[in-house]
């Protein structure tokens, strides 16, 4: 089986960086990995098109990359998309929507082994035998490596519903919950304050949220757009960051170069300095 190199990291106590694609195309997994700076990459997958073929393609890239991979799955596919995802090669998956200590249970069965093998605070789900890429499709299927395995995958939740804030600490009680993501988004939305970031009742659930999982002995995780928002949160002792999107790099770049371009053409802004002539290419 596959070393859980997120696994290893969030045991060691070292702290993780990690970065978010829509697009199946599994090269980009592999120039992420060859930044070197990246740990695993999510793949988004509740706001994603992709099909099962596209989920053993970015496995291979995980392995060929070197990297963890984690992928997001959206709340009526808990079950099936985190079985095909494991199977497939991804170590670790983030459920959204959580709402109820029902739901976090639910989210931790969908990964672990339906066994009495497994005793200790990860618990035993309701995963069973497969025929996939994990296993070497036939060669370690139901063995006791594969159920250690499936014991490992890391276990994400995003704390993003009103409910799920209010109940708080029994939800993060559940045995088997790994790292806890605030989602100021659906939070604001939930609470009748859309996009209202600043608001002083999504703060304090952000803070709820990050000071619990801490408590709780918990690894809190915070998106962010641009490091330089990290200051706040290092404070508070957060350790492991997703920074971020592809689509969100390339949605700015096309703002605002596409800004810069039309304006030299109508006569509405100054060239911009011109970069340094690298060696190879002007890529």
């Amino acid at each position: 089986m596959r070393r859980n190199l997120l696994r290893e990291r969030l045991i060691a106590g070292q702290p993780t960086v990690g970065t978010h694609i829509l697009s199946c195309w599994p090269t980009l997994v592999e120039l992420i990995g060859h930044s070197g700076q990246y740990d695993y990459v999510e793949f988004t997958a509740e706001y994603a098109p992709f099909d099962m073929h596209d989920l053993d393609n970015l496995g291979r890239a995980f392995e060929v990359a070197g990297l963890a991979g984690m992928i997001k799955i959206e709340q009526t596919q808990y079950m099936h998309q985190a079985m095909r995802a494991i199977g497939s090669g991804f170590q670790s998956v983030l459920f959204a929507d959580i709402r109820t200590v029902e739901d976090a249970r639910t989210a931790v069965n969908a990964v672990r082994a339906e066994t009495t093998m497994a005793r200790d605070a990860r618990g035993r789900g309701l995963m069973g035998v497969g025929m996939r890429r994990d296993v070497g499709v036939v060669r370690q299927g139901g063995q006791p490596a594969y159920v250690d395995a499936l014991n490992d995958v890391v276990i994400a939740i995003m704390v993003e519903k009103k409910s799920c804030v209010d109940d708080l600490d029994a939800i993060l009680s559940v045995p088997g919950i790994d790292m806890v993501q605030f989602g100021a988004s659906d939070f604001s939305m939930s609470i009748g304050k859309p996009a209202q970031y600043g608001d002083a009742e999504v703060l304090a659930a952000e803070k709820k949220t990050i000071e619990t999982a801490l408590r709780k002995g918990l690894h809190p995780r915070v998106e962010l757009r641009d490091p330089g928002q990290a200051d706040k949160y290092l404070e508070m002792g957060v350790k492991h960051f997703c920074i971020g999107w592809d689509v969100r790099i390339l949605a700015d770049w096309w703002d605002s170069k596409g800004a810069e371009m039309r304006g030299l053409l109508e006569g509405k802004a100054e060239a911009p300095a011109k970069p340094a002539v690298k060696a190879v290419g002007n890529y």
